[in-house]
């Protein structure tokens, strides 16, 4: 990892376990949750708010403004709304992505859960999701919780992340596993 992403990360991991810390004190995970579940899909969504929180050009005052009124139109709790409008005050949004990423990791751990990154050729059912999810929790001894993202360049199968642990069932990857071995040979 490089200098600069370790140092925002440090900075994300503290922001991070200073909410959880008081959301969890306060029981209040599920809304917890629910905000960084809101936030991760309004980052996605808005390249306006992705500029916002990179951008140096921003002043403070500008960027604690715009992250107040926008939690406060997103309805977010007041713990995380108060910690982004400090993170606005001290020029720490840049790292809101990482903090929501270790967000979810520690609800998840208190959760007893772990993420899967599943990708496919095609959407996976709700059925197929289900099913995997159950033996991966059989694999790992946790409930896991599947991201599932589409790569039509797999051709068919699928790849699964689970913590470090990576298994790649697609075509695509046997396809090159034979030329590989095609070569080998002649």
């Amino acid at each position: 990892m490089s200098e600069p992403a370790s140092i925002s990360s440090g900075i994300a991991a503290r922001y991070a376990t200073a909410v959880f810390e008081l959301a969890k004190e306060e029981n209040k995970l599920s809304a917890l949750e629910a905000d960084v579940d809101a936030l991760d899909a309004a980052y996605e969504d808005s390249a306006d708010l992705r500029a916002m929180t990179q951008s140096p050009l921003y002043s403070r005052e500008q960027q604690q403004t715009a992250i107040t009124a926008l939690a406060s139109k997103m309805e977010l709790s007041g713990i995380v709304t108060n910690t982004l409008a400090l993170m606005a005050k001290c020029r720490r949004l840049f790292v809101l992505p990482q903090f929501v990423i270790v967000l979810r990791e520690m609800i998840a751990e208190e959760k007893g859960e772990i993420t899967a990154e599943v990708a496919s050729a095609v959407e996976l059912t709700k059925t197929q999701s289900d099913k995997l999810a159950k033996t991966l929790k059989a694999q790992v001894g946790k409930d896991v919780k599947i991201k599932a993202t589409v790569d039509d360049t797999l051709i068919g199968g699928l790849v699964v992340k689970v913590g470090s642990r990576m298994i790649d069932t697609s075509v695509k990857a046997k396809l090159a596993n034979l030329q590989n071995a095609m070569k080998e040979v002649g």
